[in-house]
């Protein structure tokens, strides 16, 4: 397999670990370290765009979802549709360096990602960029067979260390959302306590000036003497 066409005399078609981080920087998706994300990398050069079941199989990232790599995979592309990628052997980085400095009036973007905006693609037009891609920047055989994934740990452990997780969260939600209910509810007490204060002789005192103020003059004038 030829070495791939994408890059310019002395770039590369992977992302390394040393290269500068202001080149490409993107946020991980609700739920994710960035040590999974790296992982997705990784799974994502050695199996390919979008093939999820191949990436469970490897027990590589235990409890994520199709959906969930899904998304993380478009914020690393950096664009929202994935389609044009699907099953290639690509450094998802690289697509999402490039995406990064596509800049115009005409581009959108949500969470980093830039959004579909025209028509839908055809079918023909899908392979001819998944073709074309693929000229430009798939990995070499050897290359990708060559990519390491760290090795699965006891499924079952994880699940219920995800599981315990879980639940300590959640004990901590309620115990934020008892904490806010007792503040409104004291706050609630001390306003009806402010409202309910008996009232002093200064007051009776106010009072009757305000009703004699309220008077017609010649009736207000007969109140005074």
């Amino acid at each position: 397999m030829s070495t791939p066409r994408s890059m310019t005399a002395g770039a590369r078609n992977i992302l390394r670990s040393n290269d500068s981080a202001s080149l490409w920087n993107y946020t991980v998706a609700p739920g994710w370290s960035m040590n999974e994300a790296e992982v997705l990398r990784k799974a994502l050069m050695r199996f390919g765009i979008g093939n999820w079941s191949k990436i469970i199989e490897s027990n590589c990232l235990v409890g994520k979802t199709n959906a969930q790599m899904n998304l993380q995979t478009q914020r690393m592309l950096g664009q929202q549709s994935t389609a044009e990628f699907a099953g290639l052997h690509i450094d998802p980085r690289v697509i999402g360096q490039k995406n990064s400095l596509i800049q115009g009036e005409h581009i959108r973007r949500k969470n980093g990602c830039i959004v579909n905006t025209g028509a839908k693609l055809s079918r023909e037009e899908i392979r001819r960029r998944v073709a074309e891609n693929k000229e430009l920047y798939e990995l070499t055989e050897e290359e990708w067979l060559a990519i390491e994934l760290p090795l699965p740990e006891d499924p079952q452990l994880l699940l219920e260390a995800k599981r315990s997780e879980k639940i300590r969260l959640e004990l901590e939600l309620k115990n934020v959302q008892r904490q806010i209910a007792m503040l409104r509810k004291s706050g609630h007490k001390i306003e009806s306590d402010s409202s309910d204060s008996p009232k002093t002789e200064q007051d009776d005192d106010d009072a009757a000036e305000e009703m004699v103020e309220d008077q017609p003059a010649g009736k207000r004038a007969r109140i005074e003497v």
